[in-house]
């Protein structure tokens, strides 16, 4: 018994490593449980600071041709995407193109955050007939064609930015499918003993939201939000391949796969690259996604 009262009073009085060795631990463990979300994160990481610092990634103007001679260069030590239909560096511009997809999806999934944040925990804690007419409202945004809705709220905003009007198009629609989710998590939530003891001592509703609901569904609006933003980043550059995305000659990916159309035969890299750029987004945000449902949720945290 001495012995093992001395080893617990080892173990308790055993000093907690710095900061910084429990970051780097928890990143090594993080690597070696979920190497595909590790990826994902690399990605994520890169792509935010290619929008944030491009000039560390090229020194060239992604908007102005080197020379007409060297249009429809295939990949080079001097181009290493190679050249486009105007002569420009199509690495330079995949890498300002960036900007334009971080801009957006980071844009979309905020406001999708909140919007989902306000329809479901306030749906699923009051219920009654608040709770049937916001999930009427629901029902029909979600019946909506989602493409053709953007395409319609896009054109009609002729005043507003065209990236502000991506973002609240995409924004809204994501925010209606998250609301459902959100409901469902506030709804659970809710039935706790500690929600019960704090109506019983005689909390107000917004406390109780604010304190005992919102933190509990936050792990699930982390995980919602993070898949999102590759979904986000992919109706961005679907619609700039169909023309309703930024216009010439600011960089996306979308445009890119758009006037590449016509060098199919003759460049193909023209495509391949921003297809493979638009691929490693979607996918890495996807994976980072997936981690973080493994980590944040106490179901799935045995998983490996």
């Amino acid at each position: 018994m001495a012995t093992d009262a001395h080893l617990l009073e080892q173990y308790v009085m055993r000093p907690r490593p710095p900061l910084a060795i429990r970051f780097w631990q928890t990143i090594a463990s993080f690597v070696r449980h979920k190497p595909l979300g590790a990826f994902g994160a690399f990605v994520v990481i890169l792509l935010i600071a290619m929008a944030l610092a491009p000039g560390l990634f090229t020194t060239q103007d992604p908007d102005v041709s080197q020379s007409l001679r060297d249009r429809l260069l295939g990949p080079s030590s001097g181009h290493w995407f190679g050249t486009d239909q105007q002569g420009r560096d199509l690495y330079t511009r995949i890498v300002y193109g960036a900007r334009t997809s971080i801009i957006i999806g980071f844009g979309v999934v905020s406001l999708s955050a909140l919007v989902a944040l306000a329809l479901g925990v306030t749906s699923g804690y009051f219920g009654g007939w608040f709770d049937m007419l916001v999930q009427r409202l629901v029902d029909i945004g979600i019946a909506l064609p989602g493409l053709i809705f953007i395409i319609l709220l896009v054109t009609s905003l002729q005043q507003v930015p065209v990236l502000t009007r991506i973002i609240l198009s995409v924004g809204v629609l994501t925010s209606l499918g998250s609301s459902r989710i959100l409901r469902g998590a506030t709804i659970s939530a809710k039935q706790n003993q500690y929600v019960e003891a704090a109506r019983v001592l005689g909390a107000r509703d917004v406390r109780i939201i604010n304190r005992h609901v919102v933190p509990n569904v936050l792990p699930v609006l982390i995980v919602s939000a993070s898949i999102q933003i590759g979904g986000a980043v992919l109706v961005e550059s679907s619609l700039a391949f169909l023309g309703y995305g930024v216009q010439p000659p600011t960089a996306s990916w979308g445009r890119m796969l758009n006037e590449a159309r016509e060098y199919m035969v003759r460049a193909p890299h023209m495509a391949i690259f921003p297809g493979l750029a638009i691929f490693f987004t979607v996918y890495g945000f996807n994976m980072l996604g997936d981690a973080l449902r493994d980590v944040l949720d106490p179901r799935m945290r045995g998983s490996r």
